[in-house]
């Protein structure tokens, strides 16, 4: 017989935020609930950037679970976890193609939720992750990388990341330009000097993610792909980017 799936978060919030982020970049995700907890790994459609969501089985209060993987509409589910408060606990149970999700509070909430089918393979983030290559590793406070971000994306569409002798530097050049420096006493900065430009539509929509937490984590290379990890109680959210290719005229 299999077993019934019922789980139960007692801070949901979270989870709506990560939700609403995710829902700027993909429409429909496989969510996986299995022994190890609830996980989203998606590519978005452009085929640019990749994501990795994780809430691990401890941070559940309630947690029965055989091997489910659910296939959602992310913009609906984001407006029923909207629903959540502060003080709210959240309960997903799923019934035969649909999810139950009740919202308790002062009053218990009832919600259904129908599930999709999503044609594709399935995305292994960790696998994928571990064939690219990062040179370079920066721990840097989240608001102040916020901050350096927004201040490119008012010059131009795209931002280089730069380790150079000890030293971050985040810059965007246009006609006009913007940068911020950092040193290694503002940033732990690991590994060799390298150079990566990335896209700021996709990195502003990112910076959501810094928002959930103090420190981020930057790993890139030289032209490669950057990885952003974002780190909070109970949570794990991950973002791949391809780097931005300048074109050469012939």
């Amino acid at each position: 017989m299999l077993k019934k799936m019922r789980v139960k978060l007692q801070n949901p919030v979270l989870l709506a935020k990560v939700v609403d982020i995710i829902s700027e970049l993909i429409t429909e995700v496989k969510i996986k609930v299995n022994e190890f907890g609830m996980s989203i790994n998606a590519i978005d459609p452009a085929n640019v950037s990749m994501m990795g969501f994780r809430i691990p089985k401890s941070a559940f209060s309630e947690f029965e679970v055989g091997k489910e993987s659910l296939g959602i509409n992310l913009d609906n589910l984001k407006q029923i976890l909207k629903r959540c408060g502060s003080g709210s606990a959240l309960i997903i149970e799923k019934k035969e193609n649909m999810l139950n999700i009740q919202i308790q509070d002062k009053i218990k909430r009832n919600f259904t939720l129908s599930l999709i089918e999503i044609e594709g393979e399935d995305i292994d983030f960790h696998e994928k992750e571990s064939r690219m290559e990062f040179s370079s590793r920066v721990e840097i406070n989240s608001a102040e990388l916020i901050a350096s971000i927004e201040d490119c994306a008012v010059v131009a569409d795209a931002c280089s990341f730069v380790v150079k002798e000890g030293r971050f530097i985040v810059e965007a050049k246009s006609i006009n330009s913007a940068m911020s420096e950092f040193s290694e006493n503002e940033a732990k900065i690991e590994g060799e000097n390298s150079r990566g430009k990335y896209s700021l539509e996709y990195l502003s929509k990112f910076m959501r993610g810094a928002k959930l937490c103090d420190k981020t984590v930057l790993r890139f290379a030289q032209d490669h792909p950057l990885k952003m990890e974002f780190r909070s109680t109970g949570m794990e959210l991950d973002f791949i980017l391809a780097p931005r290719v300048e074109e050469i005229d012939d």
